[in-house]
Formats: C-alpha cells, sequence, structure tokens
C-alpha cells in the first residue's frame, strides 16, 4: 500500500475514483466533521446521518472541487447538510401540528375523537420508526396517492401498499396496548 502524504493527491485520487484516496479523506476529516455535527444537534444518531450524507455528497461532488481550500469547501457541504436537516425538521414539525390541529378540529365537529386518543396517536406516531412515520404521514396527512407514495419511493406499488399496511397494523398495536 503506498501512502499519499499530499492532500492535493489525495483529492486528485479521489476524483480519479481511487477508493484508498477516499478512504483517508475520510479518516483525515471524519472525527472533525462528527464533532461539528454533534455540536449543532446534541444527537448521536443525527450526527452519525449527517456525517453519512456528507461524505455521499463529498463522493458526489468531488469532482466540482476546485483548488481553493479544501477544508473550506468540505464544511460549506457540511453546513449545508445540516440546514437542509434543520428545513426538513422544521417542515416535519409545522405538517405534524397543522396535521394535528386539523384533527382537533375534526373530532370537534364529529365527536368521535377526544383530545386525549389525539395525543395518544401522536405519541404512538412518534414510536414507529421514522420510515414508517413518514409513509403514514405522507399517505394519510399530505394525501399522496398510493401511486405517488410508489413513485416518490422509488419502489413498487405492491412494496408501497405492504409498508404502508405494515405500517398501520403496527399503529393500530400501540394504540391498543
Amino acid at each position: 500500500m503506498t501512502e499519499i502524504k499530499d492532500l492535493a493527491q489525495i483529492i486528485a485520487g479521489c476524483k480519479n475514483g481511487d477508493a484508498e484516496c477516499f478512504s483517508q479523506v475520510v479518516d483525515m476529516y471524519a472525527s472533525r466533521c462528527y464533532g461539528y455535527f454533534y455540536r449543532l444537534t446534541g444527537n448521536k444518531d443525527v450526527s452519525d446521518d449527517l456525517l453519512g450524507e456528507l461524505f455521499v455528497k463529498l463522493a458526489e461532488k468531488i469532482s466540482s472541487y476546485k483548488g481553493r481550500s479544501f477544508e473550506g469547501w468540505l464544511f460549506k457541504i457540511a453546513s449545508n447538510i445540516f440546514h437542509d436537516y434543520l428545513r426538513r425538521k422544521q417542515r416535519w414539525t409545522r405538517l405534524l401540528q397543522v396535521r394535528k390541529r386539523h384533527v382537533r378540529t375534526e373530532t370537534t365537529e364529529l365527536g368521535q375523537l377526544d383530545s386525549e386518543r389525539i395525543d395518544r396517536l401522536q405519541v404512538e406516531l412518534g414510536n414507529l420508526d421514522k420510515d414508517t412515520r413518514e409513509l403514514i404521514m405522507l399517505r394519510f396527512y399530505s394525501q399522496l396517492s398510493f401511486k405517488e407514495l410508489a413513485k416518490m419511493r422509488s419502489e413498487p406499488i405492491g412494496t408501497t401498499l405492504s409498508k404502508l399496511h405494515r405500517g398501520l397494523r403496527k399503529l393500530r398495536e400501540l394504540m391498543e396496548g
């Protein structure tokens, strides 16, 4: 194994698809980038996810690096990823708040659900894995069709239907338990 010491050579190797060079970049910057994300989020799992997303973006965008400060360029990508995460989190929170108000309005009008049950539904939705929770939210709160969901998720409609069915069954079990 030949050790490459110069950052410019490592980056050139990354641009040429050299996995060893990419591995060296990951080794050089993973702990600093993880620390950056952790200080911003205070959450280990979110920081791990953001770090993984950063290195995927790095692999996709390395060819656009033009030789300025690599660290500045890398942390700009990290910053963009963090801001995207905040926007997604904000949209999710707003969606939950809007839906909660909508459900309460429906409940008041229809007299079918009480506020305790709505709160319980909200809690139990939070207990589902994020993929299942997102699928249920997109189907029922955003009112996307099964076809739209399958297309958005790049999977066969049968797979989407199956995942949604299992998720609803799990939610029902949590609500009854």
